[in-house]
């Protein structure tokens, strides 16, 4: 028989990627999604498969799937600075509550569970690259707390449901990720940078542009995703692009890109932005065989012709602007 794995945040950028992925492997694919960041359109082309079902569901509440279940992928969160600074307590809520409901799904199953955490659980690193055993430099009670602090509870408990009742599950920590079906107007630097000229906008850098980041292509992304939720470790795995490059450099690349002529502006640095951030990777190198494949300027070909393709109306949409420059 088929192994099936439930994939929660389908909707979304990672998680339509995944589902993607898990069907071509030949699993069959639970969606489950509540909509809220998510967006039929991005698994719309699944509907038709019979090894796809989708439920419209919050994790926040009780979860239950009839039959057997192998792995469980947990990917429901909002995952960009405005997200989180809009709805901010059901980006508490789905970390903890979110993560209990499934870790107990789980181990009812006898299945095996992924979650998603993130790089942004070293808060404004102190170290540099960033290993695992870092314990992070992040504010509680700052506006990106609630994104951090959500992350950190939800490895805790995780690991606490490992060792108090041996349940299998696995840890990854995502460096910045990019590529088609992102959000236009996410709030992240990437998509930020190229709907601005798209639009013919000038491309906006909050701070004087030294901060620096790490992208990495989701198909390098998913391969990482596969390949430790196979694997036999339970602790965090960093997963990302060690190529670290300013957002000012970032911005010149973004305009080379394009054949734009906007200028860059300036603007202040927003509170709690982190200064450095790249991923050590060396545990996965070594624990599963991965390191990224594709460069960044192959993966910016793929996505800036991706949003070539949005329509009008996705390209003007505005977001809020009250939650401008939390780069991610």
């Amino acid at each position: 028989m088929k192994k099936r794995v439930l994939i929660t945040g389908a909707a979304g950028f990672l998680g339509s990627h995944l589902c993607d992925r898990f069907i071509k492997e030949g699993y069959n694919v639970i969606g489950m999604d509540n909509l809220i960041t998510g967006d039929l359109q991005n698994i719309e082309h699944l509907f038709s498969l019979p090894s796809f079902e989708f439920y419209h569901h919050d994790v926040t509440k009780f979860v239950h799937v009839s039959g057997k279940l192998d792995y469980i992928l947990h990917f429901a969160s909002p995952a960009s600075p405005i997200d989180y600074l809009k709805i901010p307590i059901q980006t508490l809520k789905v970390g903890a509550m979110g993560t209990h409901n499934l870790l107990g799904l789980a181990k009812e199953k006898g299945a095996r569970m992924l979650i998603a955490s993130t790089s942004e659980v070293y808060g404004d690193p102190a170290v540099h690259p960033q290993t695992e055993d870092y314990w992070g430099n992040v504010n509680p009670v700052g506006p990106r707390g609630v994104y951090d602090e959500a992350k950190r509870y939800q490895e805790a408990i995780t690991m606490a449901y490992h060792t108090y009742h041996g349940l299998a599950t696995r840890i990854i920590r995502i460096f910045n990720t990019y590529g088609p079906r992102m959000r236009l107007n996410d709030g992240r630097v990437l998509p930020a940078f190229i709907g601005q000229a798209l639009r013919g906008e000038d491309l906006t850098i909050f701070g004087d542009g030294s901060q620096t980041r790490s992208f990495c292509f989701v198909d390098d992304l998913v391969e990482g995703i596969y390949r430790l939720l196979l694997s036999d470790y339970a602790g965090p795995v960093n997963i990302g692009n060690p190529s670290e490059i300013t957002i000012a450099q970032f911005a010149e690349e973004i305009i080379a890109l394009t054949g734009t002529n906007q200028k860059v502006i300036y603007k202040p640095l927003p509170k709690d932005d982190p200064k450095q951030r790249q991923p050590d990777i060396t545990l996965a190198r070594q624990l599963l065989g991965w390191e990224p494949k594709v460069s960044r300027q192959e993966g910016l070909k793929i996505t800036y012709e991706y949003f070539k393709s949005l329509s009008h109306e996705q390209l003007f949409k505005k977001e809020h602007k009250d939650f401008e420059g939390y780069i991610k």
